[in-house]
């Protein structure tokens, strides 16, 4: 199902990563220059169909506009957001379209400095404290992390966002066979990175956490919910 290409897949595994990065610089710089990428012949060019060449999974917090901060235009990305970048079925099944049917040539987990959804998860952690409604289900997904990165003597905010995005890279290869076939077979690269809020850049982070812990916490009934939790 993948497009066949002439240009040796590590050779354009390499190029995706520094396309991000030189459109991120742009951004950060306050050069970006991809506005013709998003005009009405753009549009009209990709009624047919697209071909991304990079699939990022972001958080949904509204400060990360991953097409604006990577400075990409119409149909270069194709970007799944949840909160705290959590993943579930429906968000392996679109990674796997990306990389199966689309044939992108690079996968990005995207976190952040400053993410509520981390933030809650820690809480939930440290001091039980659990959000209501559906809102739980994305803390007690990013629980494991969480614990994974306390026990690597990890406390700090920025810390903790930086192993939970490393951690969903690793998770997104163990948990679709896809994506972990593509990537044995060098079809496609994987880059976890945190973006900085302050300075506008994407601060690659180290893949490769050992998976200690596979199962959340869990949470009784009678802890305290906190019905105002920000998760973005």
């Amino acid at each position: 199902m993948n497009p066949v290409y002439d240009t040796p897949t590590v050779e354009r595994r390499t190029a995706a990563w520094l396309r991000l990065q030189e459109g991120n610089r742009r951004w950060a710089e306050g050069t970006s220059e991809s506005g013709t990428t998003r005009s009405p012949q753009r549009r009209a060019d990709l009624v047919a169909g697209q071909a991304p060449f990079a699939a990022v999974l972001s958080c949904a917090d509204s400060r990360l506009p991953t097409e604006l901060i990577f400075d990409q235009g119409l149909g270069d990305l194709f970007v799944v957001r949840t909160a705290g970048h959590a993943v579930d079925d429906t968000v392996l099944g679109s990674l796997e379209y990306a990389v199966d049917v689309l044939g992108v040539d690079l996968l990005v987990v995207l976190g952040h400095q400053g993410c509520g959804a981390v933030a809650a998860a820690a809480r939930a952690v440290t001091h039980g404290t659990v959000p209501a409604g559906h809102i739980r289900d994305i803390v007690e997904r990013l629980s494991c992390d969480i614990l994974q990165a306390h026990h690597a003597g990890l406390v700090e905010a920025d810390d903790l966002s930086r192993w939970h995005a490393a951690a969903t890279a690793d998770l997104l290869q163990q948990r679709s066979t896809v994506v972990q076939e593509a990537v044995f077979h060098a079809r496609i690269g994987v880059v976890a990175a945190t973006y900085d809020l302050a300075t506008g850049l994407a601060i690659p982070a180290p893949i490769g956490r050992p998976a200690v812990i596979t199962e959340p916490p869990v949470f009784e009934e009678h802890l305290v919910n906190e019905h105002q939790s920000s998760v973005a």
